[in-house]
């Protein structure tokens, strides 16, 4: 067996036997293989050297360590050098390590707070009494939670402290409540600078994440104090005046800000947010823009009063009706009776109506009393406040999913174009000033006001192949696009047997059978064989009988085909169409096993030439044709692509909404199915459980009373499937994950690759094809800008900087192997480049060959003629998985196969998590195309 060396003697092996964790003390590093021999033998492993037979599923010798303490990821193996270079700015400001003794101490705070507001308001009180005497004049910095920070060691290791907390002033005159809490802090350990400076220099493997988070917790502690902390980002009405998004909801604009370890040391990230607010409106307003004006001449229906508890719950209030008294509450719920029905006990004898209570005590008449009274404070003590005498608090942030014409203001307001974020951003800086922020100079940190200059550069766009029978043959993209005018797709497929369902009222036969046939004449002109007639007419139906109508077309289609199936079904949808395309592409795909295409009203009605082309371009990979290749690809020079079968895998995990606490999370993974040209995949699907990030299905083993322990699992399915399509197995893995945030790198790899490593063994004996494992990112703050705003060839027609962009210095890792790419033109707003960092390389890709490979493969994505953002299987994953979500049903029923959507394995304890419907197998391969 193989020994490789690790960094460090005291890294070890995951061994599996019996598929149980076995861990000795053998070291050996993460080299990858040896280039000079290939995997095509069977008894060579991963790194080239010889294997002893045997079955690896019983005793297998993984090839990466077992523990986050011995992993290390991979070295950057140099800088790329390929494509034209330039200059951009990045939304990162340098920032200077200070020299000072940083020293943390714990909290304990008696009796414990939930609210880190009201722990800020302990602490700060604690620094105002004592700052001058006890804590010798130190500034300490507060996470608002347990941990303490100081420039400086305090006078005493441990002491106590006794704050009390008088209740704000709300306009009453009585005594305000008092409450008194014992605070103790104790000296917990001095924080190791040097170790982070080590690290930055890349004489260090692992980043110290308490320096970080000092430093970090410092930088944003005035803005915790000035505006609304809402995870990494502040936000305030002050920035720029709120939108109304409808609803009762308003944009807040804010900034992210992060500190981060690169290439040029210390970076502070700075970026522009916005986020849903709830409107400051008296809480009739707010009820009238939910239910409509008329609300306040009629009563509450039984769907008015569960719309508006749901919205109303938890959301904070103050009353108006007092005066200058503005006492607070937060909204427990609804009365279910309407407010003149409402009654109350004055003592043992008598009753008092809510009405007649608020005329006689506050003088104030309740207008509205068909409406339900708001349940405030403590249910039990049955607290009613009428709607009218109620305003919402500002700065309440909105957690739950917001509409579609929410989404489209929201997006409206943030969508900035980069010269006008670049300039929020360095205003943005400059207002923070944190050359005069207390906390900055107390801890020493200085920090730019500048955007970072880097270098970068412009990989090449690839050329792409068309069929010879087009008058372009071939095609070099411009600024990130082409189209198809003039040029075949290279591979046509044929649709002889197809059918269209029109569920729009709108769209008379007719206008539905003349867009059918300008859709056949489209798919002809790009190269496709399709019959411009239908297997039976144009059939019209109810969006409300949506199964019904498919089930019908179906077996009509059926009977006139005498036993023949249908291949393609087109549905006309009206614009708005709720839950109806949801339903058609689970019925279709779940239990009629058809391939369908989806058009709007709003596109019938104006029938666009760009619009039927890009159409051709799903119907024909959904059919199982390919658009275009690259034709490094068909002529063999993709470098650790070309050389052996190679199979690309994308993956994604897409969670369900803030508030659906019980809906699972989709997990997806998508293979490519034709090498050497790697623009097919196939994909699967499997629900597993809630909020879980790490994969479950990737492989698996189950008992089967006849065949003992079967295997099984995603990644064995999809490798199976390549040796179908290619006649050939993967002798590469490379495989691109979606969705990992930094904090999760380390169990993601380390799970994932062993299911990758069991689902090779489990095909064949000493079968361990070399992985790269490449993360995937575009939730991050990174922002890059062309150099100058004038210079119009450095940009693209957005002001973007141009498709291709890639950047490995200075922003970057200071060790790792990661860059951000750019690989899209721009449309509207400021382009996110992608973040793409790798956790395993066995493969030994140079910078410029992962560069290059990744951005090549944005320009194979089939569902249009534009490069994209994110490497299409990454892509493919996500879309595949969003899909799922519509298989997900009430009535699913509890069976699944380890050919379509994998049962969830669940450990003691857990919840078992419904699997979805399996996939017709004609399916599986277009589902993300869709």
């Amino acid at each position: 067996m193989p020994i490789r060396q690790m960094k460090e003697s005291s890294e070890q092996l995951l061994v599996i036997k019996n598929n149980q964790l076995d861990i000795p003390t053998t070291p050996r590093k993460n080299r990858g293989r040896r280039r000079g021999s290939r995997a095509g033998s069977k008894s060579t492993g991963a790194n080239g050297h010889q294997i002893p037979n045997g079955s690896l599923v019983d005793d297998t010798v993984m090839d990466f360590p077992s523990s986050t303490k011995s992993l290390r990821f991979p070295t950057r193996p140099g800088l790329g050098q390929a494509g034209t270079k330039c200059i951009v700015k990045a939304n990162h400001f340098f920032a200077e390590l200070p020299d000072k003794d940083l020293i943390h101490y714990d909290v304990s705070i008696t009796p414990e707070v939930v609210a880190k507001s009201v722990n800020r308001r302990i602490m700060a009180e604690l620094v105002r009494l004592y700052r001058e005497s006890y804590l010798g004049m130190r500034l300490p910095a507060y996470d608002g939670r347990k941990s303490l920070y100081t420039a400086g060691e305090l006078p005493f290791s441990s002491r106590e402290f006794n704050i009390k907390l008088v209740d704000e002033d709300d306009g009453t005159n009585g005594p305000k409540r008092e409450r008194e809490y014992k605070v103790v802090i104790k000296f917990v350990a001095k924080v190791n600078l040097y170790h982070l400076s080590q690290f930055l220099v890349g004489k260090c493997a692992d980043a110290p994440q308490e320096a970080l988070q000092v430093l970090d917790i410092v930088l944003r502690e005035l803005s915790s104090k000035r505006y609304s902390l809402v995870g990494r980002s502040f936000f305030s009405p002050d920035f720029k005046n709120p939108h109304r998004l409808g609803d009762g909801l308003e944009s807040w604009c804010g900034f992210y800000q992060s500190i981060r370890p690169t290439q040029m040391g210390l970076s502070l990230n700075i970026d522009m947010s916005s986020a849903a607010f709830i409107e400051p409106l008296p809480v009739i307003d707010f009820v009238g823009q939910l239910l409509g004006k008329d609300v306040l001449s009629r009563p509450f229906s039984d769907s008015d009063h569960v719309k508006i508890k749901k919205a109303l719950r938890g959301v904070k209030v103050e009353v108006t009706h007092r005066g200058n008294v503005r006492r607070k509450y937060r909204i427990t719920g609804l009365t279910s009776q309407p407010t003149r029905e409402l009654m109350f006990p004055v003592d043992d004898h008598s009753m008092k109506s809510v009405v007649e209570y608020f005329q006689e005590m506050y003088e104030f008449t309740i207008q509205y009393t068909h409406l339900p009274c708001l349940h405030v404070g403590n249910q039990k003590k049955a607290n009613y406040l009428p709607m009218e005498a109620c305003k919402i608090l500002s700065g309440q942030r909105y957690t739950k999913r917001l509409n579609e014409k929410q989404i489209t203001a929201l997006l409206r307001i943030t969508c900035q174009r980069p010269k006008d974020r670049e300039s929020d951003i360095l205003q943005t800086v400059h207002h923070n000033a944190y050359d005069r922020d207390p906390y900055a100079k107390e801890f020493g940190i200085k920090i730019s006001e500048k955007l970072a200059s880097v270098e970068a550069r412009i990989l090449p766009a690839p050329w792409l192949k068309y069929h010879d029978t087009g008058k372009e043959k071939d095609c070099l993209p411009h600024v990130g696009q082409w189209n198809m005018i003039n040029k075949k797709m290279i591979n046509g497929s044929t649709v002889t047997r197809w059918a269209c369902i029109n569920f729009s009222r709108s769209v008379q036969e007719s206008l539905a059978r003349g867009f059918c046939n300008e859709l056949a004449q489209m798919c002809h002109i790009s190269g496709m064989e399709f019959n411009p007639e239908p297997v039976i007419p144009v059939y019209a139906a109810r969006p409300d009988q949506v199964e019904k109508a498919l089930k019908h077309v179906y077996h009509a289609s059926g009977t006139k085909l005498k036993g023949k199936e249908l291949e393609l079904l087109l549905a006309i949808l009206p614009d708005n169409n709720g839950s109806l395309y949801g339903d058609i592409k689970r019925i279709c795909e779940t239990d009629l096993g058809l391939i369908s295409q989806c058009c709007l009203t709003k596109h019938v009605f104006k029938i666009s030439k760009q619009y039927l082309a890009n159409v051709s371009l799903k119907i024909n990979v959904k059919m199982g044709g390919r658009n275009t290749v690259l034709m490094d690809a068909i002529s063999w020079r993709i470098p650790l692509v070309s050389d052996i079968p190679t199979i690309i895998f994308g993956a994604d995990v897409t969670h369900p909404e803030n508030g659906e606490d019980s809906s699972p999370s989709i997990a997806a993974v998508v293979a490519s199915q034709d090498w050497p040209e790697i623009t097919k995949y196939a994909g699967l699907v499997c629900a597993q459980a809630h909020r879980q990030e790490l994969i479950q299905d990737l492989y698996k083993t189950w008992h089967d009373p006849v065949r003992g322990t079967v295997s099984g699992g995603m990644i064995r399915d999809l490798l199976i499937s390549f040796r179908r399509a290619t006649g050939q197995k993967p002798l590469r893995i490379i495989f691109y994950r979606d969705g990992v945030s930094e904090g999760q790198f380390y169990q993601v790899l380390l799970y994932e690759l062993d299911a990758i490593r069991k689902a090779c063994a489990s095909l064949e004996p000493n079968y361990q094809p070399p992985v790269t494992f490449v993360v995937v990112q575009k939730r991050h703050h990174t922002r890059l800008f062309a150099n100058n705003h004038k210079d119009r060839s450095s940009m693209d027609k957005s002001g973007n900087i141009l498709p291709g962009t890639v950047v490995d210095t200075k922003i970057c890792h200071p060790t790792e192997f990661d860059f951000y790419l750019c690989s899209h033109a721009g449309i509207q707003g400021t382009s996110r480049p992608a973040h793409y960092h790798v956790l395993w390389d066995e493969n030994n890709f140079t910078a410029d060959g992962l560069q290059s490979l990744t951005n090549n493969l944005c320009y194979t994505y089939a569902r249009c003629t534009r490069s994209v953002s994110v490497v299409p299987p990454a892509y493919y994953a996500h879309l595949a998985a969003f899909r799922a979500r519509f298989y997900v049903e009430p009535e699913t029923q509890d069976n699944c196969s380890s050919n379509g959507c994998l049962r969830t394995t669940c450990g003691a304890g857990e919840a078992a998590v419904r699997p979805l419907p399996a996939l017709k197998e004609n399916v599986k391969r277009v589902m993300f195309y869709c």
